[in-house]
């Protein structure tokens, strides 16, 4: 008895899938560039900070966006910190990833479940500390 022949996947998917998520996040980035969050009402409430009146972890992120496409690097760093530093990590990872393809060794997940581990624990530090008095300045 024969096996049946293999089914290879089409190879244009990806490509397509590439260009309409990069599309989409031009068209976003396009959005926000033109669109002050503080000044515009179409970008999302954070419920957490409707209903309880505390900042979260992702709190200020738009705005810190915002900013950044706009050169203000140390307003993006006030109004949330962490997402800047994650920004930072994911593109500085995005390199050694890169540069580990060009020199055709092995690739390796983009996460490890020790680095998930460490950023669950780093956002739910962030998230308490920058709402205890004293630590203000963490707060958009």
């Amino acid at each position: 008895m024969m096996a049946p022949p293999r089914i290879n996947p089409p190879t244009a998917f990806p490509r397509v899938a590439t260009l309409v998520l990069g599309l989409g996040l031009v068209g976003g980035l396009a959005v926000l560039f033109f669109f002050n969050p503080s000044a515009y009402g179409i970008y999302p409430v954070c419920l957490f900070h409707k209903w309880t009146g505390l900042n979260c972890p992702g709190c200020g992120g738009t705005r810190a966006a915002y900013a950044l496409l706009h050169g203000r690097l140390v307003t993006a760093f006030h109004d949330n910190a962490l997402f800047l530093l994650c920004l930072v990590f994911g593109a500085g990872r995005a390199v050694w990833m890169g540069v580990r393809k060009w020199r055709h060794l092995p690739t390796v997940p983009w996460w490890s479940k020790w680095m998930l581990w460490g950023l669950v624990c780093l956002t739910i530090l962030f998230g308490v500390i920058r709402n205890l008095p004293g630590f203000e300045w963490l707060s958009p």
